[in-house]
């Protein structure tokens, strides 16, 4: 595994490109699917890093503004969908944070969750799979990217996961922050999801 000493997403959004370096910032139209992992592929020599996210404001049910870390990189990030609620397609815009920024608004939450993210390579297609750490240990998640609508409903699930979750509000990282696996077993057992867990071991 190599981990990154930078933001995971970066290998995306660089691209994309919509990243300003000048004034680091980037935004774009999000067409996504989720997956619940059935299994989790062979992971030697996927580029990963290790992910910190804190979701605020802690008046919402279903938070919408989350600060990560990630590698070195701190930032801020708003998402919300493009049309009604549906998930698939979401605008997100976010910002670079100085250290003392990402300090100060952090101290704001008080809900979190970790995990290591893995890029996967798929036949050319670059699956995030998200292998959850802390009170979360257990969920893995699966995220695939595309440019145009049409890819994306033509896009067929691959073996190694076993349920589209896109539109699944439990499976959104503002509901799932702060919770536990107990907290969600039941969501995930209407998939007849199982534990999934992964050596996590730098190498």
């Amino acid at each position: 595994m190599r981990y990154l000493t930078v933001c995971a997403d970066e290998v995306r959004i660089i691209s994309l490109g919509h990243f300003n370096s000048a004034m680091p910032y980037y935004y774009h139209d999000r067409a996504r699917k989720d997956f619940l992992a059935k299994s989790v592929p062979d992971l030697a020599g996927c580029i990963c890093a290790d992910i910190v996210d804190i979701y605020i404001p802690k008046e919402s049910r279903h938070r919408t503004l989350r600060i990560r870390k990630s590698g070195s990189r701190l930032e801020l990030t708003k998402k919300l969908p493009v049309k009604g609620r549906d998930s698939s397609i979401q605008k997100e815009v976010t910002i670079a944070l100085t250290p003392e920024e990402y300090s100060a608004l952090s101290s704001l939450g008080d809900k979190r969750l970790e995990k290591t993210r893995f890029y996967y390579n798929l036949n050319g297609r670059i699956a995030e799979i998200d292998v959850f750490r802390g009170r979360l240990k257990g969920l893995v998640l699966v995220d695939f990217e595309f440019k145009t609508q049409k890819e994306k409903e033509s896009f067929k699930m691959p073996d190694f996961c076993m349920a589209d979750v896109t539109q699944e509000e439990f499976a959104a990282g503002g509901m799932l922050c702060g919770k536990s696996y107990s907290d969600i077993r039941d969501e995930l057992k209407r998939f007849g999801y199982k534990k999934l867990f992964v050596n996590l071991l730098k190498k």
